[in-house]
């Protein structure tokens, strides 16, 4: 199937409407089921696939780079894998022992690093995982820039950036001739609006950067499957996602989406993947799946049209107050 791209940002990087959260991979996907989510993935007409240094360094015994590893086993099966994928990676979060952040040596000791996991001589997308405050934003894209004209980079992106400081980031690069962030990833979904709808979204949207939204179906709650406290025991991070969303708003949404599900033959999760697709800043949300019933779902949301009144709809119901 072929899915209508969009470039990211002005990369030059043309992106399917979703993006593929790799952080399941080595986790709650094991090895044989990566492959088979990757290989669907593509079947269905996607080409993004987004992942970390650091994933899964929160799972016992995990160290980090553990979806890296497996997705370039998988890229090295070959079969053109490698070129029809626009791969993305991050740096700056914890790795331990001092590895943290965003000095220029710990970026090219990371890409490198990140390289030899992922199997490939270059990323798509190279994000900063989380701002660093202690390195000047000059060092940070000089750097990046020396990656680039290396040919182990094309693109660079943001990742939990604020508004004041993407936008100094943005300003630098401009002002010293660096490469720009072309991207930002930022929490976003109908539940988490007010952060990036009130100060990132009039950014984004003014300098001409990509938006490709984590949580996108706010920890598997918009799926609808959490509509009560018993249902926390549905998932090992059940209990956190009932605490946090399940209120008076949260139900709200929730039946604001069945509505929207009902009338165009879908599911809750495919109606709020389809309506973050359908908002102008965004690029590309990610989501996740560990099995091929699930993907078909996140396939199906990419062509999920909504009529208008079924947006206002769900704007409405999804409206923090304040």
């Amino acid at each position: 199937m072929s899915l209508p791209l969009k470039e990211l940002g002005r990369s030059g990087l043309q992106v399917s409407p979703l993006a593929f959260g790799g952080n399941v991979f080595g986790w709650t996907a094991d090895p044989a089921q990566s492959f088979r989510l990757l290989d669907a993935w593509l079947e269905a007409g996607f080409n993004f696939v987004d992942t970390a240094d650091v994933y899964s360094r929160w799972v016992p015994g995990h160290q980090g780079g553990e979806s890296e590893t497996l997705i370039g086993q998988w890229l090295a099966q070959g079969g053109g894998r490698r070129e029809r994928v626009v791969l993305a990676t991050k740096v700056g979060m914890d790795l331990g022992e001092g590895r943290v952040g965003l000095r220029p040596a710990h970026i090219r000791q990371s890409i490198d690093a990140s390289l030899k996991r992922l199997r490939t001589d270059h990323v798509d997308l190279y994000q900063s995982h989380q701002d660093d405050a202690e390195v000047p934003i000059e060092d940070v894209l000089g750097t990046y820039a020396d990656l680039i004209k290396a040919g182990k980079v094309r693109a660079i992106g943001a990742s939990n950036f604020t508004a004041a400081r993407l936008a100094q980031a943005l300003d630098v690069a401009e002002q010293q001739n660096l490469p720009r962030y072309e991207s930002l990833q930022p929490l976003y979904n109908l539940c988490d609006r007010a952060v990036f709808e009130r100060e990132l979204e009039p950014l984004v949207t003014a300098r001409g950067v990509g938006v490709i939204n984590y949580y996108a179906l706010a920890a598997g709650f918009l799926t609808g499957k959490y509509r009560s406290a018993a249902d926390a025991d549905k998932s090992a991070r059940g209990k956190s996602t009932v605490d946090k969303y399940l209120n008076p708003r949260g139900l709200r949404i929730l039946a604001a989406l069945d509505a929207a599900a009902e009338q165009h033959g879908a599911t809750p999760a495919e109606v709020a993947l389809a309506w973050q697709i359908a908002r102008p800043a965004i690029t590309a949300p990610i989501a996740s799946a560990t099995s091929l019933e699930q993907l078909a779902k996140l396939a199906s949301a990419a062509t999920l049209q909504l009529d208008a009144a079924s947006i206002a709809a769900i704007d409405r119901a999804s409206r923090e107050e304040g």
